[in-house]
């Protein structure tokens, strides 16, 4: 599957909520929503775990991809990524890295090629 990295940097093709929704595996998705749930100690539904990618203009409706300031923020400056924002590396994104450090590498990467 081709990468589709996202505003942060994290790939879309690895995400479990993701590859269950291109499946329409209902089940997947609940499995996710089960694991997310313990994981942000919160109440998921497999109907909360449903994305297309939330970058690809499709369905977002994962809880917090409605919610990324993040991404919020690259649409707002019509980015693709926050590789391409002249503002990189943002307060938004450092806290990020701290847990996602293979986002941060995915946006070197492009930036090294820009």
């Amino acid at each position: 599957m081709e990468k589709l990295i996202t505003a942060c940097g994290l790939d879309c093709s690895q995400c479990e909520a993701y590859i269950a929704t291109k499946a329409n595996d209902a089940g997947g998705r609940a499995k996710v929503a089960e694991a997310w749930s313990k994981m942000y100690d919160c109440v998921l539904t497999a109907e909360d775990c449903i994305c297309e990618g939330c970058m690809q203009g499709g369905i977002i409706s994962t809880a917090h991809a409605n919610i990324c300031a993040v991404r919020s923020c690259a649409i707002a400056r019509k980015i693709p990524n926050c590789a391409h924002c002249e503002d990189y590396i943002c307060d938004k994104l450092s806290g990020l890295f701290e847990y996602t450090p293979e986002a941060r590498k995915a946006l070197e990467d492009i930036r090294s090629k820009l």
